[in-house]
């Protein structure tokens, strides 16, 4: 049976960059925990108070799109954001994402239809459900859900490996 859960939208556009997710001048900071309540600050200031831990990011196309910065996947993972959800995703931070366990989700048209606050119920693997509507979705294949499911690369790599 497929993983469900329902989670609360924060909806963003196209082409959000990972200097919008953590602006240059927040990584020198020690920790992704001090990094975090900067989060989108470009966009919206106040968004990484407000976040809610298990809700979704519903974006538009090339999401996480610039430069590689790891912290970027981390931080959205800090913040308790469930999953991201977006049309597409800029290969860097797709892969970067899964390697820090972070779960994606691309759809074509969900975020043409959601709106800030509104509830999705998503089934991993199927579909996602908003007021009435199914949106389907792919299956991620099983060694990214495993790599996903431990909490990233390292610690997957670690439980195959019998050191955890």
């Amino acid at each position: 049976m497929a993983e469900t859960f329902t989670a609360r939208v924060w909806v963003l556009g196209d082409d959000i960059d990972t200097d919008i997710i953590i602006p240059t001048e927040y990584l020198a900071l020690k920790t992704i925990d001090d990094m975090k309540q900067y989060a989108f600050s470009p966009l919206c200031p106040e968004l990484a108070a407000q976040i809610r831990p298990g809700d979704v990011i519903v974006a538009g196309k090339n999401f996480g799109c610039g430069s590689s910065r790891e912290q970027a996947p981390e931080i959205i993972k800090a913040l308790g954001i469930r999953c991201v959800i977006a049309k597409s995703f800029a290969r860097i931070f797709f892969r970067n994402a899964i390697n820090n366990g972070l779960l994606l989700v691309e759809n074509p048209t969900l975020r043409d239809a959601v709106s800030e606050g509104d509830e999705v119920q998503v089934e991993l693997g199927r579909a996602i459900l908003h007021q009435g509507k199914e949106y389907r979705i792919a299956s991620l294949p099983q060694n990214l859900r495993d790599i996903i499911n431990a909490g990233g690369l390292v610690k997957a790599m670690r439980r195959r490996n019998g050191l955890d």
